[in-house]
């Protein structure tokens, strides 16, 4: 076993993963994993620079990361900074910043990379799926049963600032990263003198659709969704769609990882949080206070690319670029 510390920096959080990491077994077995709501990429869409208070708010998170970190005493550290940090003009202050906390320098990955630890995050506990027709045993998640994936697998990401897309079996085959992710489509459409649309308008949910279907298209030149045939899906908006589909009386890890929600059941959500009040969205048990405003962004993201591949449901992983990079240092 190695331990390992991954940390993952987006637009919207900051999450720490510390792991003991069996690549022989390909076992990776959680010490602690938490996650801070930052909003490192406040306002970046608008003016192309972090800001100070954002910055500020990040760097707190690191602080706390550190202490953990050293408490568990963790031998190697990954630190990856993604859509935010890698549109930001003075990106150099937050690199500067963490150094001096952490020890070790931010990786501004590409969207190419930041896929590939995503799809490898979500699938590599599925590696003992059915395939070709071989008989495998089924993976247990959360209490259902996942061995009947068929495969290739779409792995979607959906992001604060941006949405990966990968395709693959075993390994990668494509990948594309766009930018739309619930963070960038309410502040870019949502936002009018400093206040989120509360409820938005049909106007304004039809020119979020419209950016939405333009990422498709692009990613969509790379990726052959259509050949999809288990659609994955990732990061904060869909498993809070999982928790409100299975009526959580709070965030249950457990319960939402490897959890599937039906396309009907996705679509039905999706209209009820762009049709409610910000009050109405925070009264949901198992909604994080972060989210609250930008929810209704990302369950359409998802919504318009379940339209687009024609998926009958979404597999929801708990495991994600941040187990990708646990493994990268493994």
């Amino acid at each position: 076993m190695t331990r390992v510390a991954a940390i993952d920096c987006g637009t919207n959080s900051i999450r720490l993963l510390v792991a003991d990491a069996d690549p022989e077994t390909g076992e990776l077995v959680d010490l602690d994993r938490r996650m801070v709501i930052v909003r490192l990429g406040q306002g970046v869409d608008r003016t192309g620079r972090l800001a100070p208070e954002a910055l500020e708010r990040t760097f707190a998170a690191c602080r706390e990361y550190a202490a953990v970190i050293k408490e568990y005493g963790a031998e190697r550290l990954r630190f990856v900074a993604t859509s935010a940090s890698r549109d930001a003009e003075n990106r150099d202050d937050f690199v500067r910043g963490v150094l001096d906390i952490l020890g070790v320098e931010p990786e501004v990955i590409s969207g190419d990379q930041e896929a590939e630890f995503s799809f490898t995050g979500a699938t590599r506990e599925l590696a003992g799926q059915n395939q070709g027709g071989a008989e495998r045993p089924s993976i247990e998640g959360g209490g259902r049963r996942v061995g009947d994936l068929d495969r290739p697998f779409l792995v979607v990401d959906i992001g604060g600032g941006s949405t990966e897309f990968v395709v693959g079996d075993g390994q990668v085959r494509a990948a594309r990263s766009v930018d739309v992710g619930c963070v960038r489509m309410t502040e870019r459409h949502l936002v009018h003198e400093g206040r989120v649309a509360d409820p938005p308008s049909e106007a304004e949910i039809a020119a979020m659709r419209a950016d939405i279907e333009h990422a498709l298209d692009l990613a969509e030149q790379t990726v052959p969704l259509g050949e999809a045939r288990t659609l994955v899906g990732l990061a904060g908006s869909v498993t809070t769609l999982s928790a409100i589909h299975q009526d959580l009386p709070e965030y249950d890890s457990a319960a939402i990882h490897h959890s599937r929600i039906p396309y009907a059941r996705v679509r039905e959500i999706t209209e009820r949080l762009l049709g409610s009040t910000h009050a109405e969205r925070a009264a949901i048990p198992s909604m994080h206070p972060g989210r609250v405003d930008v929810i209704g962004a990302g369950a359409l993201v998802l919504l318009s690319i379940m339209e687009r591949v024609g998926a009958a449901e979404v597999v929801v992983s708990e495991h994600d670029i941040l187990d990708g990079i646990a493994w990268s240092v493994a």
